[in-house]
């Protein structure tokens, strides 16, 4: 899907139509100390195989894209719903 780099939308902030510029949302690093991924490490430790059985197949062959709209009067940032797209261009 080709999505343009400013896009007319509405601004809850402003309460008026203004110029947004578009970019995607990307998800953060992930946190090494974080409780579940300091479990896992614990559970992986020692003789033994994978706790888990690692996913081979998967049922969703695509990923979500979510649009991050930026006001570019007052730089108040909107997220937009989720939509199911094999590849995004912003032009």
């Amino acid at each position: 899907m080709k999505i343009k780099k400013e896009l007319r939308k509405y601004c809850p902030r402003c309460k008026q139509y203004t110029m947004h510029t578009v970019g995607l949302y990307k998800k953060g690093k992930d946190r090494a100390m974080a409780q579940g991924a300091r479990r896992y490490e614990r559970k992986k430790k020692g003789y033994g195989s994978q706790p888990k059985p690692i996913q081979k197949k998967f049922a969703k062959v695509t990923k979500k894209a979510m649009f991050r709209l930026r006001c570019k009067d007052c730089n108040y940032t909107v997220q937009t719903k989720g939509i199911r797209l094999k590849r995004v261009d912003i032009i």
